[in-house]
Parts: structure tokens; C-alpha cells; sequence
């Protein structure tokens, strides 16, 4: 009979070795650099998510999940209000606003935003365990790795049948950060992974109609890798081949045309980080659209001509990337809100040109509507890009054609904010600042950016959620 410490040791399924990743992961195995670009990032979702806080979709949530509030367990923070709610809820709220604008970070490979629902669980589950700020920072880096590296192997499978992978695959992550923190065994974390599977959810069709759906997929996922993680540490058992069995992950969510590489989800775990592959947004809207936004800017910027003097536009892109910014032309074209206004290839382009610039005041119904900027959408039309970087990059390309019969062409091969391109420590910081500052002062939004980024050192994690208190 195999004994004990070779069970342990015995390693056959995907989800057993990102158990043994997870929970066996030390501070001092993680290259300085990748622990200061997770804090970065780390802060960038709290203040995103504090920023969507005053936004209807951000209300909405909250008042259904206080209307549904029994117990006296309404303990944990919500970011940017002064409310608190039950964990599960709570985590469920603060993943939908992080995710809520659009304007969190992106791993490119994977095409998901995996630190909303790492931070949604990390901000409540860190708090109820008051768990130290090296633990936090460990505890976010093997979700981040996690869910990157399923998303990859998918190889665009999910999005191709219509799964969003940040709440698909984003649980996962999630599932194996709460398992950390409370101290789960590795089979237990496996059979955590397991159940997850079963709660795993986020469909595409949010992009029909500009519903608020995809918004909440990180808080769905968040939240539910919690009550996984407390079932299999209560003995609930669950599948053990969650990503390669007959009905795992890929067989079930991806077409057998499009085969997953499996490798992709274990492959340099501990010596290639992923964290490294993950962009930071400089602008609220799809990261396939950045690209977009610099290459108009800069065309406005560098060239002397009128809006009425342009006769056409092409915008080049990925095929891959169509079905998401680009089709259907016709709605593409007259976004009716805010959401598919993010989502549009066409608004992006026109709005960039007009205002020369793309921030959250131009996802305002002034902007959306403008008659200016809508006649200019209906000049736009897409064609695929043989050049195009994608997935390492989101690379786009724009080209005029002006009524002079002159054409002005820009290409940005690399999109800011990506690795080979990436923001600096003080766009990250005035990025924060901004979004944080109809809640905190600059003296205290300051504050706590300094703290943060010394996150290993802090003793107690309600400490840091203290200071995120509204009053």
C-alpha cells in the first residue's frame, strides 16, 4: 500500500499541480521585479473599482444584494461606499466593480482579466483571516498564474464558442488564492478546483445589446471559489481531471477543431512568470481598441486637417479580434450605451479623432450621442490586418483617406501598456489617483499608495482595508 508521503508526492493531474504551485509558493522565490509590477496592478484594480462605485450598474448591484441581506455577517467592504455586506457578497459586488469600466488588466495570451476576480476574493478573504501583506501578495501571484496560464491554453477556444474566460477561468485562480489562504491541503485544493468546475460561468452575449452581464463574471467567479474552497475543506469531493477528462474545461468549452494545448497550463510554473505577459489599461474600453486610440490620436496630432475633410477610414486589425470590436458594423456603428460604445472599433476611432484624447468623460451620454462623432463612425470600415501582432499584442492600424485624395496612415505594432510597451510607474500612479479621487483626498490616496507598495512588510490586512474606509 503507498503510504502517505507518496500519495503526496504523486503528481498526475493538472489541477494536482497547480495545487502543489499554489499552496507551496514562497515570497522569496519570486523575482523582486514581478512582485513590484503585481503591486502595481494589485493597486490598480482597487482603484477601478472604487472608481466604478458611483455608476448605475455599480448601485444597482449593491442594492440587490442589501435587499437580500438576513444575517448580522455584514462585515466586509465594499469598494468606494461606505456599505459592507456578507463576504460572498461583498466579493461578488467588488469583483463587479472592478471589472465594471473596462478598465482593468489584460493578460494577452489568455485575453482575461484575471486580477478583478483575484483582487474581489482577496480584499474580503484577507480581511476575514487577517493574513499579512506578504501572504496577500503570494496569495494574488498564484491566481494571476493560474488563470493566465488555463486561459492560454485554450489557444481563443472559449471566446470562439462564446465563453468570456475572466469568469470562465477567472474562478480558478481565484480557487487556488482562497485555497491558500486558508490553508487547504493539496488534495482538498484539488477537489476545490474540481467543484469549481461546476460553478464555472461567462458567456459572451453581453455583447448583444450592451448588457451589464460580462461586468459581473469576476465577482461571480470570486465568489464562488470561496464556497468551493469551503466545501472540499469539509470533505465535499470533487472531480479530479477538472481541465483534461472526458467533460473537463477544454473537452466541454472548446470546439475539437480548436485543440487546447494542455502543457500551456503548467508549463515554467515557479520560473516564467506570467504576471510579466499582463497589460495595464491605459484607457477605459476593450483592449483590443488601444491600439485604435494612439494610432488616431497621434494621426490628429501630427497631421493638419478638419474632421469634415476625411473622405474614409480603415481600421486594421486581427481576425481573431473582429468578432468583438468590429461586428456587427451596423450597431458597431450607433452605440447605444456606454458598454457597446467600450466595445466599438468605430466610436474608439471617432471619438480619439474629434476630442483627441479617450477617458472616462467620453463614455458619457454627451459623447456617445454626439452627432459629430457618429457621422464620422459611419465612415469607418475594418479590414483584417496580415501584420498584426495578436495575441502577443494587440496591434492596430489606421489609415485616412482625406478628401484631397491624400491618405495618412499610422500603426502602433504594440500597444501601450503591454509588456514590450508598458506604462510607467507614474501613469500607473496618476491612473490611480484619478480614479480614487472622488472618494479620497490626494493626501490620502497618497498614503495609502505608499503603504501598498510596501505591501510585504504589512503586518495585518485589515490594516489595508481600513484605510479604504468611506465614511
Amino acid at each position: 500500500m503507498m503510504n502517505k508521503s507518496s500519495q503526496e508526492s504523486r503528481v498526475e493531474t493538472i489541477s494536482e499541480q497547480l495545487s502543489l504551485f499554489a499552496l507551496n509558493l514562497k515570497l522569496e522565490q519570486i523575482p523582486i521585479s514581478v512582485c513590484a509590477q503585481a503591486k502595481l496592478h494589485m493597486l490598480d484594480a482597487i482603484g477601478i473599482g472604487i472608481a466604478s462605485s458611483h455608476y448605475d450598474f455599480a448601485k444597482n448591484i449593491l442594492h440587490a444584494l442589501m435587499s437580500l441581506q438576513e444575517s448580522n455577517d455584514q462585515h466586509y467592504q465594499v469598494l468606494g461606499v461606505p456599505n459592507k455586506l456578507s463576504m460572498r457578497d461583498a466579493i461578488l459586488v467588488n469583483g463587479t466593480y472592478i471589472h465594471g469600466l473596462d478598465f482593468d488588466d489584460t493578460h494577452a495570451a489568455g485575453v482575461i482579466h484575471a486580477s478583478s476576480s483575484a483582487m474581489a476574493a482577496l480584499l474580503s478573504v484577507g480581511q476575514r483571516h487577517n493574513i499579512n501583506g506578504q501572504d496577500g501578495l503570494v496569495a494574488y501571484l498564484v491566481a494571476i498564474e493560474v488563470a493566465s496560464r488555463i486561459a492560454s491554453a485554450a489557444n481563443g477556444g472559449f471566446h470562439e464558442k462564446g465563453f468570456h474566460p475572466t469568469g470562465l477561468v477567472g474562478i480558478f485562480g481565484a480557487t487556488v488564492l482562497v485555497g491558500r489562504i486558508m490553508k487547504l491541503t493539496a488534495g482538498e485544493l484539488t477537489n476545490a478546483l474540481g467543484i469549481s468546475l461546476s460553478m464555472a460561468s461567462g458567456v459572451m452575449e453581453f455583447l448583444e445589446g450592451g448588457a451589464w452581464t460580462k461586468r459581473m463574471h469576476p465577482g461571480w467567479a470570486a465568489s464562488s471559489a470561496v464556497t468551493a474552497c469551503a466545501m472540499a475543506k469539509n470533505g465535499f469531493i470533487g472531480p479530479r481531471n477538472t481541465f483534461e477528462g472526458r467533460y473537463g474545461l477544454f473537452n466541454s468549452h472548446i470546439d475539437s477543431s480548436n485543440l487546447a494545448s494542455l502543457e500551456k497550463c503548467t508549463n515554467g510554473l515557479g520560473q516564467i512568470w506570467e504576471m510579466q505577459n499582463i497589460s495595464l489599461k491605459p484607457y477605459p474600453a476593450c483592449h483590443y481598441n488601444h491600439a485604435f486610440v494612439d494610432a488616431a490620436v497621434t494621426l490628429r496630432q501630427e497631421n493638419a486637417f478638419e474632421i469634415d475633410d476625411i473622405k474614409s477610414i480603415k481600421a486594421r486589425i486581427s481576425e481573431k479580434q473582429v468578432p468583438v470590436v468590429c461586428e456587427p458594423q451596423a450597431s458597431k456603428r450607433i452605440p447605444k450605451n456606454s458598454y457597446e460604445a467600450q466595445f466599438s472599433i468605430h466610436f474608439v476611432i471617432a471619438t480619439s479623432l474629434i476630442k483627441g484624447k479617450f477617458t472616462l468623460n467620453e463614455l458619457e451620454n454627451d459623447t456617445i450621442f454626439d452627432p459629430q462623432i457618429l457621422a464620422l463612425c459611419q465612415k469607418i470600415e475594418y479590414e483584417i490586418d496580415p501584420k498584426s501582432a495578436f495575441p502577443e499584442f494587440y496591434s492596430g492600424e489606421i489609415e485616412i483617406q482625406l478628401k484631397s485624395g491624400k491618405s495618412l496612415i499610422h500603426r502602433e505594432q504594440m500597444n501601450r501598456g503591454s509588456s514590450a510597451n508598458p506604462l510607467a510607474k507614474h501613469e500607473v500612479l496618476e491612473k490611480f489617483y484619478s480614479n480614487v479621487e472622488r472618494v479620497m483626498s490626494h493626501t490620502a490616496a497618497k498614503k495609502f499608495t505608499e503603504d501598498f507598495l510596501n505591501l510585504e512588510h504589512e503586518k495585518s490586512f485589515i490594516n489595508i482595508m481600513n484605510q479604504l474606509k468611506v465614511n
